[in-house]
């Protein structure tokens, strides 16, 4: 039976955030990464939108105390690796108006990473809420990897795709057939062009290039720094997709320049922006650049409102606001659950 995987841009009723505890890497940063997380949830609800927030067993009281009591939260004790629920929280695909989860299976991008708990949550704790069965995939992939439109265009980008450690010797034509049955895509555009210095992922298309609703691309270029060691292959990304996609209009975001204080370089991309019905939360890094990628995004969603989030604590771990989210869309949770979420801050009573 057909199924296709829901644009973002479709209306949504939740999204899925972990708030960071102590025994992940945001341990260095925890109050401030806690501060990202409790105004991203405030945005969220203005969009109208309620909040799955998974909690360490210790961390619940704590981030009872945190929100005020009318916030839609429903928080969900959980175990749970670390806080980049858009690798590992399920996909959501419709099949003949009803919404199904699909699981991938997440090994830490490639076993960098210890991701046991991560790979468990769906079944441990999501799954749970929804209100039809979910379809397993037995490869390997990450939300953050997949992008798609209205028409069943995928794309993805074949450094990541190509990781060994992730499905082994796997060809880019397999992955299209799985593609194809899994999530329903029409068609599939893998990028080989684009990467951000110090991203984990092997370049995942969240940070590079995203759909908009009305055939355009939102694309992290380097325009604005000519001299960047990045400006050769985003220059050559946005090449790549006028080639791929020649009816796209293309929306250029500039390039932010941020390092840790090693003076490592962080990988910062406005394009790592969350869509939440008619808002848009667009990830800011306190740099001379938000203002223009602001600018761009308005162009690129002239019907969405952008609502510029402080993600700056957040990159320090690598990732930013698409990175620790993933939505929901309308009807995919039981009746039940949405009304707890709508009714105020909650623990949600797991077996």
């Amino acid at each position: 039976m057909h199924q296709r995987l829901i644009p973002e841009w479709k209306p949504i009723e939740a999204v899925v955030l972990a708030w960071p505890h102590q025994r992940t890497d945001w341990a260095p940063w925890l109050d401030a990464a806690r501060q990202t997380y409790i105004e991203l949830i405030k945005q969220i609800n203005l969009a109208g939108v309620g909040v799955i927030l998974l909690a360490s067993d210790d961390d619940v009281g704590e981030v009872k105390s945190h929100l005020p009591t009318d916030a839609k939260v429903m928080i969900v004790p959980a175990v749970f690796n670390d806080t980049w629920v858009r690798d590992y929280a399920f996909l959501t695909c419709d099949r003949e108006g009803e919404k199904i989860p699909v699981e991938f299976r997440f090994n830490g991008w490639g076993n960098k990473f210890h991701a046991a708990d991560d790979n468990e949550v769906n079944q441990r704790y999501l799954f749970n809420l929804c209100r039809n069965d979910a379809v397993h995939a037995n490869i390997v992939a990450e939300g953050g990897a997949l992008e798609i439109d209205a028409d069943g265009h995928l794309l993805s980008t074949s450094l990541c795709l190509l990781n060994p450690e992730r499905n082994g010797e796997l060809t880019l034509g397999q992955y299209r057939d799985e593609f194809t049955q899994r999530l329903g895509a029409k068609s599939i555009t893998i990028l080989e062009h684009g990467h951000l210095e110090g991203d984990d992922t092997d370049g995942h298309i969240d940070t590079l290039v995203r759909f908009t609703p009305n055939k355009g691309l939102v694309i992290q270029a380097a325009h604005n720094r000519k001299e960047d060691p990045h400006f050769g292959s985003l220059d050559a990304l946005c090449k790549e997709c006028e080639a791929q996609l020649p009816n796209h209009r293309q929306f250029h975001l500039p390039l932010p320049a941020i390092f840790n204080e090693d003076g490592d370089r962080l990988p910062a991309s406005y394009a790592n922006f969350l869509i939440c019905n008619d808002r848009i939360l667009l990830p800011v890094y306190q740099q001379p650049e938000d203002d223009m990628a602001i600018s761009v995004m308005q162009l690129a969603y002239p019907h969405h409102t952008i609502v510029p989030v402080d993600c700056a604590v957040l990159v320090q771990q690598y990732g930013s606001l698409h990175c620790i989210s993933m939505q929901i869309p309308v009807e995919t949770l039981k009746a039940d659950v949405v009304s707890q979420i709508k009714n105020g801050v909650s623990v949600y009573a797991t077996e």
